[in-house]
């Protein structure tokens, strides 16, 4: 492909469509972090209250009722893109706390702190991320845009 064809491909030809395509992708796999962690924990609401009461949180049950508010209700307005400023800068905030609340990998002996080191890391990126949704917002395919 030469350059002069790839310069009047359709996606080029109208750098919005392409903009809005890969913001509707990056929605729905962020959104894929969120969405089943939630629901998961919905389901399975006795284990996520003991794993959140393992890390010495307080108000455990309370924690969870946060944590799936926002991984699957927060979760599906990113997926959506209803309020989405609003929606993914509430996931990346909740995601930071996680982050220091249970891959505080500093405080881990060896064997546990390189997993979570990773983990620390990867949910920093994902927050990173969020925040660029927040500036971006949804695009073209998201209910912001009715």
């Amino acid at each position: 492909m030469t350059t002069a064809s790839i310069a009047t491909t359709p996606a080029t030809a109208n750098p919005n469509a392409l903009q809005d395509t890969l913001a509707l992708v990056g929605r729905i796999l962020i959104a894929l972090l969120f969405v089943p962690a939630g629901f998961a924990k919905l389901t399975g609401f006795a284990g996520t209250v003991g794993y959140i009461a393992s890390v010495g949180a307080p108000l455990p049950q309370v924690a969870a009722v946060i944590a799936i508010l926002v991984e699957l209700g927060v979760g599906l307005m990113l997926l959506v893109g209803f309020k989405t400023r609003f929606a993914a800068v509430v996931l990346a905030l909740f995601t930071l706390a996680a982050s220091v609340l249970f891959h505080n990998y500093w405080s881990m002996p060896a064997d546990k702190a390189f997993v979570n080191q990773l983990m620390f890391f990867k949910n920093i990126a994902v927050a990173g991320g969020l925040f660029v949704i927040a500036a971006l917002g949804a695009g073209r395919f998201g209910i912001d845009r009715k």
